[in-house]
Formats: structure tokens, C-alpha cells, sequence
């Protein structure tokens, strides 16, 4: 039994999966064109129709299959599933005469879905196209001053909307608000981390077999880490782990990895690649072509080392849902979703790749890796590490990548990290880092010139790193991590701070 998601193109639609689930009860994404048939075969209690980029009078507009809106199961419409079901029932959607963005407060709300509800409501918005009429059955709940149609519903034919996205956490009542659909719906809420280490291991089993090899590329972060124990769990020793040192890690890090990862019981087989990935970098600074470049060359690294240790079918990867959902590889049309950047791991992988991928971790947010590792075991020093990209410090050295450039930026890093754990701020972060910026400016040290390099740092607080807020860091802690700088990194004379959020920004510069 299970809540089904249909996604029309929305990049929140992940985030309306993850609610449920945080609400204990079991979601499935599936593609906004899904058979009956394929629907059907989840047993769904109730279906909800996301949010996306298309008007409903657009040529060829997406909409769910023949059949699927006769269920006789709950209807919960999200922004453009909203438009549809009014649409679709005989009612009237119209260009808005003003669009609404952002936050916006409910001036009145009621009826089921709000049932509990009270007090202030605000909820974000992002729509061009409003509901002008109702069609029969339907009634309106919920209004804001721009948009008169905000929510609606038809109690008797349990077929609900909302312009809103209650999934988002700038929605801070969407929870409850989800959390009556699921009542209305009848679901138990008996969904949890326990029955998604169940799940991943009985997928990998059955994707993998009874003979089938796992290769599985690690870097040390949480998300490999994790991997590696879950997969040690569903293949045992049919695992090998294979640690790519590309020259792109910070300072000490190599160290600490197969420290960690050993001293968990993971068989980790290092790598020394710096050369070949430096190589391939080097005269290239734009951005997508770094991460195809990284992308190759872990897949040759580890075509490399399966001659050395002996045949695999399988390359594991530890990709998570907002990498796939950046680099438009989401569950619904991937027109319908922009590709913001290539993810190393997914858009950045060579189309020749002679391995069959394994990512039991895709439709997965950071958080319910954390709440794995911690079942499975993993320690806390890695479960609760900051994200670190797959390229790493490659797309934090803005412009063409080079030894001498990659040395200045691991010891700015270090500064800033190491000074967020002395002052207490690291676990109030969701990701910091430093970037090393091909800006020179002139500045002044010991009564002499110099003309050197700006170097930037970035902290981020984030629920789910679908977006994000800069971290308000104490102005003191950043003088002080300023001065540290550029007195221990000679080749930085200027220090700068990201304030901006996500979005407009991505986490990370590049």
C-alpha cells in the first residue's frame, strides 16, 4: 500500500515523497505518463498529481493515463496538478493577471485538508496560471490577497488541490497539511529507515544476483561510506572497494579515508590517479567540461583496476535524488526539468561505460543516508561530515585546475574548516567550503604590494540541499577566519563571504 506520486516535471516533486515519508508512510514516484496498469500495481491508497513547467492548455500538456482519475482513491493536485483536476472536471484556468513567487499568506483557509490547522498560514508559491472557475462539485478553501483560488476541494469525490507547495519547507504547516491527505487516504504510517535498508538490500540482491560482482568507487564521504556497508550487507564479499585518489581532495584526506573506512572493516583498495586526472584538466576551465572529464576518468580508473583485480558487471555509485534532478535525470520528462549542472556520477559518466550502474541511494536525500548510516553502524565523525563533491576541489578552483592552485585552496580550506569545529559552528552548517577565485587584487602586507589571489568562503544551512540558505556565521568567527588566511596562505591577500541562497545560486561555484 502505498501513497503514488505522479511527476509532470516539477524539481520539487522528490520533495513531496520525502514529506510522506517523514510522515511514516510509503511513497512512490512514478512518471507522470505511468500506465494504469503500472499504477496499479503499487496498490496505491491515494495519488498525487505534482507540480511542473506546463500550462494545461499547452500542446501536448502532460496528464495522467486514461483511467487513473477514476480510481476510486483519494486526488491530491499540487500547483499544476491543481489546474489539471479543475481543468480536467470542467473548470477554467487563465494566465494570472499577477504571478505569485514566494512566500505568501493565506488570508482564509478551511475544510479538509486544513483540518487542525490554525493560526498564521504561509505558503510558498510559484504559478503563472490560477483557477478562474470552479467546475461542479468543487468548492473554494483557501485564498490569498493575489490568488482567490488557492485551495480547493471536493469532499465527496475526496479530489483536493492546492496552488501552494505544502512540500517545501518554506511552507512550514505543509507537513500537517500533508499529514490529513494521508488520514483522508487512511495510510499507516509505518514507513521508516528500517524499512528502506530492508528495501535497498533486496533491490541491490535482485539487480546484482547470485553471481554478480560489485565494483564500488569511494571517496570516504557519508554517502560511499554508507554505501559500502549496505552493500557489504546485500553482496558481502562479492564487494570490492576502490578508492580513486584523482589529486582533488583536500588536506590529509587520503589518510583519513582509508583510516576510517578500515577501521570500519570496508577492503579498500587505494588508487593513486593524480596524475592521469590532473593531466586531463589541465588548459580546461569551463565548468560541465571539468566534471565530463572527472566523470571519464574515474570510469578509466576503474576499468584499470578490474583488469588488475578480475572481472565486474557492476559499478556502485553513491548518487543522491538532487543529483539527478540537477543534471535533469529526474522520474517524470526530462524536458520538463532544467539541467542546472552535470553531477560527475550522472550526466558527466562517458556513454561508452562498460560497467551496469548500481545506485541504491537515487532516490534518496541526504538526510535519510545519514539515518541509514547511523542503522547500519557507520561512526558519527563520517556519518555527520559535510557533503564533498565527486569532482572535489576541482569546481572550487574556479578556471583551469593546476597543482600550484589546488595547494592554495586545500590550505584555505583547511583554515575554514578546521576553525568551524575549534568554534563550535561546524554542526550548524549543512555544508561549508572555500573557493579559490582567479580574481587578483592589490593589497597591502608589511608596508609592501601585493597582487594576489581572492579566496571565498561558503556555508550553507539546508534541510534537503534542494535550496538552500546562507549560514548567518558570527561577523567575529569571519574576521577571525579572514586574518588566519591571509596570514597562514600568503598567496590570498582578500577574503569574501557567499551570501547568496539556493537559489538562485547552486552550493557549490561550479
Amino acid at each position: 500500500m502505498s501513497i503514488v506520486i505522479l511527476d509532470f516535471g516539477s524539481q520539487f516533486t522528490r520533495l513531496i515523497a520525502r514529506r510522506f515519508r517523514e510522515l511514516g508512510a510509503y511513497s512512490v514516484i512514478l512518471p507522470g505518463t505511468a500506465t494504469l496498469e503500472r499504477i496499479q500495481q503499487e496498490n496505491p491508497q491515494g495519488i498525487v498529481l505534482s507540480g511542473g513547467p506546463s500550462s494545461v492548455y499547452d500542446e501536448g500538456a502532460p496528464r495522467p493515463a486514461p483511467g487513473v482519475l477514476d480510481m476510486d482513491v483519494p486526488v491530491l493536485g499540487v500547483c499544476y496538478g491543481m489546474q489539471f483536476l479543475a481543468h480536467e472536471a470542467g473548470g477554467e484556468v487563465k494566465r494570472a493577471g499577477k504571478r505569485e513567487y514566494g512566500k505568501a499568506d493565506l488570508t482564509s483557509y478551511s475544510g479538509e485538508l486544513f483540518r487542525g490547522i490554525e493560526g498564521e498560514f504561509v505558503a510558498w508559491m510559484s504559478h503563472s496560471d490560477s483557477v478562474t472557475q470552479l467546475p461542479q462539485g468543487y468548492e473554494v478553501v483557501a485564498q490569498t490577497a493575489d490568488t482567490p483560488v488557492t485551495a480547493i476541494e471536493n469532499a465527496q469525490g475526496k479530489r483536493y488541490g492546492v496552488q501552494f507547495h505544502p512540500e517545501v519547507v518554506h511552507t512550514p504547516k505543509g507537513g500537517q497539511l500533508l499529514g490529513n491527505f494521508l488520514d483522508i487516504c487512511g495510510v499507516q504510517r509505518d514507513w521508516n529507515a528500517e524499512h528502506i535498508v530492508e528495501e535497498l538490500i533486496e533491490n541491490v540482491r535482485a539487480q546484482v544476483g547470485e553471481q554478480g560482482r560489485v565494483l564500488l568507487g569511494i571517496s570516504g564521504g557519508v554517502d560511499s561510506s554508507t554505501l559500502a556497508l549496505l552493500l557489504a550487507r546485500a553482496v558481502g564479499e562479492r564487494l570490492t572497494a576502490v578508492f580513486i585518489d584523482h589529486g582533488l581532495l583536500r588536506l590529509g584526506e587520503r589518510a583519513e579515508v582509508e583510516q576510517a573506512l578500515r577501521g570500519a572493516g570496508v577492503n579498500v583498495v587505494t588508487v593513486d590517479a593524480q596524475d592521469a586526472f590532473l593531466g586531463a584538466l589541465a588548459g580546461v576551465s569551463d565548468p560541465e567540461q571539468k566534471r565530463k572529464i572527472i566523470g571519464r576518468e574515474f570510469i578509466r580508473a576503474f576499468e584499470r583496476e578490474t583488469a588488475k583485480l578480475g572481472d565486474f558487471e557492476f559499478l556502485a555509485q553513491g548518487t543522491l535524488y538532487p543529483d539527478v534532478i540537477e543534471s535533469a535525470g529526474g522520474h517524470g520528462d526530462k524536458s520538463g526539468a532544467a539541467n542546472i549542472k552535470s553531477h560527475h556520477n550522472v550526466g558527466g559518466l562517458p556513454d561508452d561505460v562498460q560497467f551496469k550502474l548500481v545506485e541504491p541511494f537515487r532516490t534518496l536525500f541526504k538526510d535519510e543516508v545519514r539515518e541509514i548510516a547511523r542503522l547500519l553502524g557507520l561512526p558519527d565523525h563520517i556519518r555527520m561530515r559535510h557533503p564533498f563533491p565527486g569532482p572535489g576541489l576541482a569546481i572550487r578552483c574556479l578556471g583551469e585546475v593546476t597543482e600550484a592552485k589546488l595547494d592554495i585552496l586545500r590550505r584555505v580550506d583547511d583554515v575554514f574548516i578546521s576553525g568551524l569545529r575549534e568554534f563550535g559552528l561546524y554542526d550548524g552548517c549543512s555544508q561549508a567550503l572555500a573557493v579559490l577565485t582567479p580574481i587578483q587584487s592589490v593589497g597591502v602586507m608589511g608596508d609592501e604590494r601585493t597582487y594576489s589571489y581572492t579566496a571565498a568562503l561558503r556555508a550553507v544551512t539546508t534541510d534537503d540541499f534542494m535550496t538552500a540558505e546562507w549560514a548567518r556565521l558570527p561577523y567575529e568567527f569571519l574576521a577571525t577566519m579572514s586574518n588566519r588566511i591571509v596570514n597562514q596562505v600568503h598567496e590570498i591577500n582578500r577574503v569574501v563571504y557567499d551570501i547568496t541562497g539556493k537559489p538562485p545560486a547552486t552550493i557549490e561555484w561550479e
